[in-house]
């Protein structure tokens, strides 16, 4: 099933695993998909003597992951290709302890602490450029914690499970089987939410102590990065507290407006993020939230969910931005059930149907072309009066027959039953005139909105959001700095983000070489 380079490939992740690993299948032989999974999985265990494969009669299609005999509490129900491959190749690396996404003992701590048994389920799209991200951290959690389990279930094989629970968006997480979490997340805000709902062990601790830094970047994108690594040629103490490394790019499959780079994707940059800062003594310190900012003279504490406190003299925030909503009656109701942001996670939910696209730039328009290839008909409504797209992209849009474009739209509603979208209610901003149009999906794509909601009251934010910055990247704040897209420099692009954190960690050392900074 796997190609002789791939094969190779696997031989060499795998050449140093300690452990022994069995994948224990449950399937039923007369299932469509019986033979797939077998032929997979017999060719990951030819790629080590490490492995072995155990086939029992069951009335589905799934395997458990064993180390040395004992359940690891990862479950794959269906078959682990496309981007969940990469899930099953971190299952067994994190259970041997040689994963290169392995959290600090901080965050291992933190996820040892979670009360109760746990049983979580993850629905995917082996299409969904997210779903690897959840799967991936969900496992981890079950890797380390005994009491939890974590189950992936591909939508595409047990679609009536998925029907009965009337998934329309991916990932989609249930915890003892209710809903947890739908759409992208990252490892420390799945924790944050298994902390809210199970809770935790309490144990006696004592307040942390304080971790000083010369320089400390909050956000791990392209902004955050660059400041990151200008900030360490300068032979500087660094930290960069993340969600997790890439940040919002990672959503982003074609990026070709990078110059000198032609072409590449949001995940081979975020891995090429990581590698460069790699190259310099940076602390990485991911699954990172922060949840406040305190001003001491010329001190900055930076206090981070779990605990933990830093401390520095230079601030620098480059925490990017997420998908903007609209904020219209419906829309919070329908969020995975027919309003979704991520065309590559749920577009495969809406084959063959009407779906509706907002926004016209860009995002929007690259957004109606790929749904036009899965869907019957693709309706893009535009607030304004002319598109924002790219002239390329206009072009493209145009000459496909399933997709209709309405400038001057204004939405007005959302409209379905709580289960999901039957329909969008438009009104033309010329006109005046309401009407409602039938469509079983919704697809946003207004722009970004600034990560910016802690360090309001911090520092200067306009009525957007976007923190305020003079032209090298100080705020109103002396030691406080803001790069890229959660700042009110025009045009949200990797090119200009990276460039503005270049320029926040210059600004920074050159203030600290004038003393501005202690």
């Amino acid at each position: 099933m796997l190609d002789n380079s791939l094969k190779e490939q696997l031989k060499a992740i795998f050449a140093n695993l300690e452990s022994e690993y069995q994948f224990d299948i449950y399937a039923s032989q007369d299932h469509e998909s019986y033979s797939e999974l077998v032929e997979l999985l017999e060719d990951v265990v030819a790629s080590s003597p490490k492995f072995s494969l155990k086939i029992n009669e069951g009335n589905y299609i799934a395997f458990n992951l064993l180390k040395n005999g004992e359940e690891t509490g990862v479950v794959f129900r269906g078959i682990p290709n496309g981007h969940e491959f990469t899930s099953l190749l971190l299952a067994v690396l994190n259970s041997d302890g040689k994963g290169k996404n392995q959290p600090d003992e901080f965050i291992r701590k933190r996820v040892e602490s979670l009360k109760g048994k746990i049983n979580l389920t993850t629905y995917v799209s082996l299409t969904c450029t997210n779903c690897p991200d959840v799967v991936q951290a969900l496992n981890l959690m079950a890797i380390i914690n005994p009491d939890i389990t974590h189950e992936m279930v591909d939508g595409a094989i047990y679609k009536e499970e998925v029907e009965s629970l009337k998934i329309q968006a991916v990932p989609a997480v249930y915890a003892d089987g209710e809903l947890l979490h739908v759409g992208r997340g990252e490892f420390g805000t799945l924790l944050t939410k298994l902390e809210e709902k199970y809770g935790v062990v309490e144990k006696e601790t004592t307040d942390s102590e304080i971790r000083r830094f010369d320089v400390l970047v909050v956000g791990g994108g392209p902004a955050g990065a660059s400041a990151a690594i200008y900030s360490a040629r300068k032979g500087l103490n660094v930290a960069v507290l993340a969600q997790t490394v890439g940040g919002q790019v990672k959503e982003t499959t074609g990026i070709e407006n990078m110059i000198s780079v032609p072409q590449t994707t949001g995940e081979k940059l975020t891995v090429d993020l990581r590698k460069h800062m790699e190259e310099y003594p940076i602390s990485i310190l991911e699954h990172r939230i922060v949840e406040k900012v305190e001003v001491d003279g010329n001190e900055k504490i930076v206090h981070v969910k779990g605990g933990e406190r830093f401390a520095t003299g230079a601030l620098i925030i480059a925490t990017g931005a997420n998908w903007k909503k609209l904020n219209v009656p419906g829309e919070a109701d329908h969020i995975g059930k027919g309003v979704a942001f991520c065309v590559h996670c749920d577009g495969p939910f809406y084959k063959d149907k009407h779906v509706a696209v907002i926004g016209g730039g860009n995002s929007g328009i690259e957004a109606a072309i790929d749904l036009a290839a899965i869907c019957s008909k693709v309706t893009v409504f535009e607030f304004l009066d002319e598109l924002k797209a790219d002239k390329v992209l206009q072009e493209k849009v145009a000459s496909l027959p399933n997709v209709e474009l309405f400038l001057s739209s204004q939405t007005m509603e959302v409209l379905g039953d709580g289960n999901k979208v039957s329909g969008l209610k438009v009104k033309d901003r010329k006109t005046e005139e309401e009407r409602v149009v039938d469509v079983d999906g919704v697809f946003i794509q207004i722009g970004l909105a600034p990560n910016s909601s802690v360090f309001k009251g911090v520092v200067n934010v306009n009525r957007f959001g976007e923190i305020e910055t003079d032209s090298h990247c100080r705020t109103n704040v002396p030691g406080i700095y803001a790069a890229g897209d959660v700042t009110t420099v025009p045009y949200k692009q990797i090119i200009i983000s990276m460039g503005e954190g270049a320029k926040a960690a210059l600004t920074a050392f050159d203030d600290r070489i004038r003393g501005v900074l202690s």
